[in-house]
């Protein structure tokens, strides 16, 4: 099972190479592919700011709906709040910080034993324990 990150979406509606090739993989394979609902925030707000609403057409939206729409969605529930907050406060503790959003994802993915496809693995490798797969 893979987990979808909100840079993996974004890179399929711009029809990265690298990232429309995974697609295709994880479709063949028919592997059950979901999204964590943060993730699905990160997108919609990427498109409806100003200063990217100019690059981002109706089609574009249009793309990314029906692409959310065919994915299982991953809720932030209360197993994956308190995975979250643990890993929050152990990232602090650290001094390392990345953003809240990530930190849910990741939480998310991990709670529920998901391979988080992203091309930000910087982020995400600082989640311990969180199976990543970049492209």
């Amino acid at each position: 099972m893979v987990c979808l990150d909100s840079s993996f979406v974004i890179d399929i509606i711009k029809g990265l190479d690298e990232a429309v090739k995974r697609e295709r993989e994880i479709d063949l394979s028919n592997e059950e592919i979901t999204i964590a609902a943060p993730a699905i925030t990160e997108v919609i707000v990427g498109l409806h700011l100003n200063r990217t609403k100019k690059y981002s057409s109706q089609e574009e939206k249009d793309k990314v709906m029906k692409l959310i729409n065919s994915l299982l969605v991953l809720n932030l529930d209360k197993g994956s709040a308190i995975l979250a907050g643990e890993i929050e406060a152990e990232l602090e503790n650290k001094g390392t910080i990345i953003d809240i959003e990530d930190i849910m994802i990741g939480a998310i993915a991990k709670h529920n034993n998901e391979t988080l496809i992203t091309r930000n693995k910087k982020h995400f490798e600082k989640i311990p324990g969180l199976k990543i797969e970049s492209y």
